[in-house]
């Protein structure tokens, strides 16, 4: 599907720039995938509608939180935000790589 691939994605946090590689796998109305960078790397899983994925995704430093994850995929562009509870919502960019 559109969607379907390996993103070099960076968020604009707090703590800085935070480089991600996302890879994602779409079936229908859901994808898997992992997320992985400097903090570690997770499997994910989240939901398809059209060229917009979301998900959720844990993370333990500096500390635990879930973070509420939305990209819409424009070609080889990832557009999104990341929001982190109580410290707000952070810009997320990418381009696929693969």
């Amino acid at each position: 599907m559109a969607v379907d691939g390996t993103y070099d994605v960076t968020v604009k946090s707090p703590l800085g720039d935070q480089k991600t590689t996302l890879t994602v796998k779409s079936d229908g109305a859901t994808f898997t995938g992992t997320a992985g960078g400097a903090m570690g790397s997770s499997d994910v899983t989240g939901e398809v509608d059209g060229n917009t994925i979301t998900w959720k995704q844990q993370m333990t430093v500096p500390m635990p939180m879930t973070l509420d994850m939305k990209a819409t995929i424009d070609g080889d562009t990832l557009t999104g935000t990341v929001t982190a509870g109580a410290f707000g919502s952070f810009p997320m960019n990418g381009t696929r790589a693969a």
